[in-house]
Formats: structure tokens, sequence, C-alpha cells
């Protein structure tokens, strides 16, 4: 078994997550697909098993000083892997990119940019050459000084910081100050300074509202509270801070996203009046390669800028270099990927342009007998550009290499050599292998959830189109790639709205809000995570954690105690264990090593001290209660209504395998999606609301969306509008109406295609969504 030409990596015992004691074989060197219901263990054993042991064994082969430099993953719970080779993982992580990265540092296409323009390109007369360096606005050689390299200055104006100058200090004029006690205190400063804070904004004279919003200076003075009565106010010693300096501040140095969101209300941003938004020095700027500047370059879509460098002509130097940039871009152009420009930012992309920008830089490393492990690659994908991208893994395969893909989509399951299908549900009703083979196998297997989507597919269900109770007019829109575009979207229906990637359904749809006619109240469900700390958990996002504290504070043993509702709380003193803060683990620092979480050694990850443990509702205390999935908890609740319409409506939308515990940041951005779902669905609803989702199938089994839909059919069936930007044509066959742009991405793309009945969409021969929903309503 341990021969080195065993053609299988053979897995025994995995335990990670809620894998079930799995032993599996897997051939290397084919493509296999892992399959199963959302939550079922797919990603614990493809990540959280197969890849993390490929990580950890790797680690153990570098030096212990180099090891603290790398983000490592923990060991993983298994008994033995065998057969193994080194591993490159491609996951759709949501982290927050800086501004500063875009799709050329990502692909480090700007790297071959720069060179082009450092060695062959046409310099002023008597200008000398510059390094490639010198062409990066991230790189103190390149930045233009103006505005450090970010093509963007910020600033503030009157009209941004005071909107209503109607008002007066008191009441309010200066809108960018905080909230509650440091507003006033700072109003209360500027009045010991002699400034009239009762008169309205604009009776005050110029050059005292200039220095109040502007002013640098700090001035110190003595401020002697109004007196209340029943409340003693000492003087204190104030400090002021003008409305200008405090707005920058806290843009620039809050760690908080709601403070730092607030304070870019008030900043207004403008290109930089030294480069002109280019981001460059001049010298680097007065640097052409076929008559154009880098920054005009890195602005083309990266598929006309291959076209304008193979035919640019050249020294031999020039040939070789641009020979290499548009073999490069080709592979991004194969996957889909064109209309994007090599300055478009990071932050911008979605979660499935990302990874796939990634995939391409990986298929031009060469690598040879590596695993690929892949997280939903078709995730965000047209059907049209899921057949590039299953060209590219097909020949990432060729190469010599094993490609492992975490899937949902059909297509990539039928296309693959070797199918894993985990289940049969999710959770601890998971967790187990049901089938490893050739595709075709799964057909006999009858427990397998995936098996009826990929094998017992009929025609998508006659159904009656709803009739719109009337029409939301959007535009004329001109914005990103799109060019004056108007839509008329029918309220009281379900819409989705489809087009290939880039095609601007996401630009059309942030023009949506509350102040068009008939909109009514608005709610977005997007893919952004529900907290950043592991503090924010399931249970705390949905309010249901306030219910379940108040039963504990209710019960006989906490009364008592006289312990009250904040002693069930883990973010705060009283009930929490001290030792971790209520976080249940501890950061261990290793000399030369990475510093690690273990649990904590005094709660054993409990977040609760021993006296808060004490207390128990039904035998479980509060701790017990967090470990809890969504599905037990509906159990353990059954009679206590808040409780459990809360985790009804967690269930409706598929969630039921979670842990109420669940930290925040281990949710993936479908689950963080249908979490604020259900939390919406939970509201009582007054009036018609406008539902908008981005993708919300991303990361969901065919069986999951079937559930979804239900629920999305069911808020248009109580007289609310649903709009979906989708790529799953179940969803869009199952619509009232479709609006279809494009035809292509970016440049190409901008355009109402069509609009119609998913059957009427479905012949418009000028669309690229219309043939694959053409062969779903008749498959």
């Amino acid at each position: 078994m341990d021969s080195p030409h065993d053609p299988y990596l053979r897995v025994r015992g995995a335990r990670e997550h809620n894998l079930q004691a799995v032993d599996v074989d897997i051939p290397r060197d084919v493509l296999v697909a892992f399959t199963g219901v959302s939550g079922s263990g797919k990603s614990s054993l493809a990540f959280g098993t197969i890849y993390a042991e490929a990580q950890r064994r790797y680690f153990e082969s570098v030096a212990p000083y180099a090891r603290r430099l790398i983000h490592q993953v923990g060991a993983p719970q298994v008994g033995e892997i065998t057969g193994l080779p080194p591993a490159v993982s491609l996951e759709q992580r949501r982290s927050t990119p800086s501004s500063r990265s875009s799709v050329g540092t990502v692909t480090t296409l700007s790297n071959s940019l720069r060179m082009l323009f450092s060695r062959t390109g046409d310099y002023p007369p008597g200008a000398e050459r510059l390094d490639s360096d010198s062409f990066s606005p991230n790189t103190a050689a390149g930045a233009c000084p103006g505005c450090h390299g970010l093509g963007l200055v910020h600033r503030t104006t009157e009209q941004s910081l005071v909107p209503d100058p109607a008002l007066s200090i008191r009441q309010g004029a200066i809108a960018a100050w905080p909230g509650a006690w440091q507003g006033k205190n700072l109003r209360d400063v500027l009045e010991a300074l002699g400034y009239d804070v009762d008169r309205p904004w604009r009776e005050l004279d110029a050059a005292d509202r200039e220095w109040i919003l502007f002013t640098d200076e700090q001035p110190v003075v003595t401020v002697h509270p109004v007196r209340e009565a029943g409340r003693i106010h000492r003087p204190y010693q104030g400090k002021y801070m003008s409305a200008r300096r405090h707005v920058m501040k806290t843009f620039a140095d809050s760690r908080s996203q709601t403070l730092r969101a607030r304070a870019e209300r008030f900043l207004e941003s403008a290109p930089c009046g030294v480069c002109g938004g280019s981001r460059l020095r001049p010298e680097a700027m007065a640097v052409t390669v076929a008559g154009r500047t880098i920054a005009e370059l890195a602005a083309l879509p990266l598929a006309e800028l291959a076209d304008l460098l193979a035919s640019a002509a050249g020294d031999a130097t020039a040939e070789v270099l641009t020979g290499d940039l548009v073999a490069r871009i080709e592979v991004v152009r194969e996957l889909g990927l064109g209309y994007l420009s090599l300055d478009r930012t990071t932050p911008t992309l979605s979660a499935g342009e990302l990874q796939r920008l990634r995939l391409a830089t990986q298929l031009r490393s060469g690598l040879f007998g590596v695993v690929y492990v892949l997280d939903e690659p078709s995730a965000g994908l047209h059907p049209a550009d899921t057949e590039a991208l299953l060209t590219v893994l097909d020949r990432l395969r060729a190469a010599g290499n094993s490609v492992f893909v975490v899937e949902h989509h059909l297509d990539v399951m039928r296309r693959a050599d070797w199918l894993v299908d985990v289940g049969p549900l999710a959770g601890e009703h998971g967790g187990r292998v049901l089938h490893s083979g050739p595709v075709a196998g799964l057909a006999e297997v009858p427990e397998s959830r995936t098996r009826r989507f990929l094998f017992d597919r009929g025609p998508a269900p006659v159904r009656t189109v709803r009739t719109p109770a009337g029409h939301l007019k959007i535009g004329p829109v001109t914005r990103h790639n799109l060019q004056d575009v108007s839509v008329d979207l029918p309220l009281g229906v379900l819409t989705a709205v489809t087009g290939v990637s880039g095609s601007g359904k996401s630009t059309l749809m942030n023009c949506v809000d509350e102040e068009l006619p008939g909109a009514g109240r608005l709610v977005r469900v997007d893919q952004k995570p529900i907290g950043r700390t592991p503090r924010s958990n399931l249970a705390t996002y949905t309010g249901l954690f306030d219910v379940v504290r108040k039963v504990f504070a209710s019960t006989a043993e906490a009364r008592a105690r006289g312990y009250g509702v904040g002693r069930f709380s883990f973010n705060v003193k009283g009930g929490r264990c001290e030792t971790c803060q209520g976080e249940g683990a501890v950061t261990v620092e290793l000399l030369f090593l990475p510093s690690t979480y273990t649990p904590c050694p005094d709660c054993k990850g409990a977040r609760y001290n021993p006296q808060t443990l004490e207390v128990h509702h039904r035998g479980h205390s509060i701790a017990d209660v967090l470990a809890l999935t969504v599905e037990a908890a509906a159990e353990f609740f059954a009679d206590t209504p808040p409780v459990l319409r809360s985790l009804r409506t967690l269930l409706d939308v598929g969630l039921g395998y979670l842990r109420l515990g669940q930290p925040a940041t281990e949710l993936s951005g479908g689950e963080a999606q249908r979490i604020k779902l259900a939390g919406e669905l939970q509201r009582v609803r007054r009036g018609h609301t406008l539902y908008v989702l981005d993708e919300p199938t991303t990361g969901l089994h065919p069986a999951d969306v079937e559930v979804l839909m239900r629920q999305l059919n069911g808020l248009v069936d109580a007289g609310h509008s649903v709009v979906v930007v989708e790529h799953d044509m179940d969803v869009v066959a199952g619509a009232d109406w479709v609006v279809d742009l494009g035809p292509g991405g970016g440049d190409q793309g901008g355009h109402v295609v069509a609009t119609g009945t998913p059957a009427e969409v479905a012949a418009v021969a000028d669309s690229r969504t219309a043939h694959y929903l053409a062969a779903r309503l008749q498959s």
C-alpha cells in the first residue's frame, strides 16, 4: 500500500468537523469532484483533511524561523494519509484586500508590463532609463507624491461637513461630528472658546466657519458644563478638534468598519491634481509603448491590451516580453475574464473572478505532480463561462496534476473522472462517503441527494407566470459598462437578472434604491461576512442569543443567584471566562514559531466561568446550547416560541447543520447570505418590500436550491417583490420574468439583450443565456 507506484491517495480515519471516521481511496492525476449538500462534510474532506495534511507535511520541512512568516492551518484529525503529493489550494477567500491590490498585482501581469516599459519603452530625449519599480504606484520610486500612488485625494468641504446650514451648532449643524458625549463635548469646548453655538450656521462669520471646520489647531480650555438637577458636573479640560481633523483621523486610524464608513460619507474623492489619477510620477508617465503610457495600457480591457501588444513592433527584447505577456493574458481570456483591466482594484471583483485569476496564474506556473484543491471554481460563472473553465481544468490535469474540486455545478460533476459524494445530509446527519468511483456509479446509490439531479432530471416544471402588480423604472443608467440603460422591473413577481460575467448585472442592481417610485422598503441580501471576529456568531447576529439569555436568566437557579441577562453574555465581564475574555481560545506565542490558538486552559473552550455554567435549562448550560446545531436547538426550544421562530427561519433556508455558536469567520459567503435572508424572513413585514439578492445559490447543492426557491416564492406569494442576480438555470427557469444583459462582458456587454418570461428569453437568438435556459426548460 505504501508503494511509490500506488496510483491512489488513501485516507484512513478522517474525523475533521463532522466526518465520521471516513476511509476513502481517490486516484491521482485525474479530475475529482467532491459533491454533497451544503454542510455535508465535502469541504472538510477536501480542504480540512487532504489539503491541510499536505500543508502540514510541507511546513515540517521548512526551517522554524521561516515557518512563522507563513499562515498555517492546524494538523487535521485523521488516522493516516498515504500517496499524498504536494497541494495547492485555491479557495474563495472573502478577505478585505486593499485598494492597492489589483488584477495586475494578483496575476503578476503588472510586473511584466513594467519590465516592458523599463527595457523597451520610448523615453523622451535625454531622459535616463528607469528601473521597473519606477512604473509601480506601490513603490516609493514610482508613486505620485501628491496622492502616494492612490490616484485619488480625499478631502472635506463645507457642504459635506454641514449639509443643512439653517441649523445652529447646538441643533447639530456639523453632521460630521461624533454623536453622544463626544459631540456634546466639542460643542461645549467651542462655546467656552467664545463661539456662538445658537446662531444658524449660515449667519456665522466666514472666518469663524473656516476655523471651526478646518483648523489644525487643538486648543485646550476649561469647560463649565450646564448644571442639571440632581447631577454634579465638575469643570474639566476640553480639547478642540476640527470637523475635518476628526473625519480624517477616524477614516485613517479607526479599526471599526462602521465608524470608517460613517467618516467616508463626509469625504469627497477627486482625482489627484498632480498625476490626474494615473498614480505615477511624471517621469514614468513620459515613457510610452505603442504610443501609450503605462496608465493608459493598464486601463484597457485585457483582451484589447493583448491585441494591441501583439501588433506592436519592437526589437528582440520587446518581442520576448510582449510574447510572454500576450500568452499569459490568453489564459485569463480563456477563463472569460478578458473584460477586466489591469488597474481594476481587487475589492471590486467577485469571489469567483478572484479565484479564476489565481487559477490563471497557476496554469502558467508549469507545476507538475501537484494536487490542486479548488473551492467551487464555477461559482459566479455563467454556463457559457463554465465551459471555458472546464477546458482549463482539463489542461491542468493533462499537465500531470491531480485536480480536486468541491463543486455543486452538475456540468462540472459530469466532466469529472471520479466522484466522491459525501452525505447523505448536513452536519451530524452527514460526514459519510456514500460513493467514491466513476460518476456513473452514483446512479446505484439511492441514499445520495446528488443522484436525483445528476441522473433523474426531467424538464423544468411547467408553471403559471404571475402577473406583475406594477413596474419599477430604473435608469437611464450610465455607469461602468452600462451605457444609457433603462429597465422596467415588474413588481410582485420573482425576477431573474442574467448575463455572462462582467455584463453589468450587479452594476444595474446597485442602482435600485428606496427613492424610486413604487420600491417601498428595500432589502439587499449580499454575501459579505456577518462579522469580522469570532465573537460574532450565528446566534448573536440573528438576535436569537438575546432570547436564549433571557431564558437562562429566568431559571430558578439564576434568579436565586441574582444573575441577570448580562451574566450570560460572553462579551462582558461577569459571566465570561476572564482568562480568554469569552473567546474560548487563547493565543500562544512561540519563539521562532507562528502564534497559535489553543482552547482556553480554564474554560476548555466553553467561554464562561464555572459559576455561570452551573446554571442549567433542561440539563444544558449556556455553553451546551451554543454547541447545539440549529436542528437540535429547534427540538430543545420547541416550547419557547420566540427562539423557535428564529430557528425555523434558519431551517427554512437550509442551515440546520450550523452550530448556534459557529463563529462568523467560519461561515462561507453563501451561508452568510442565507443567515441574512433568515433574519429578514423572521421580521414582521408591513407593506411592500423589494428584496435584491446577488447570486443566492452560490455554494448551494441543487437540493438546497429547491429549499431556497420555496422561501423566495413564499415572499412573492405574500405580496413582496424578489429580484435575483443569478447564473443557475434552475432559478432562472423558475422565475416569472427575466432581464438578460450582455451580450458579452466588459465593453462587449452593458446592453439589455432580452426581457420577458423564461420561455420568451429562451427564444432570443442574440442572448448568450438563451441556449442554456432553453436546454433547462426542455431537459
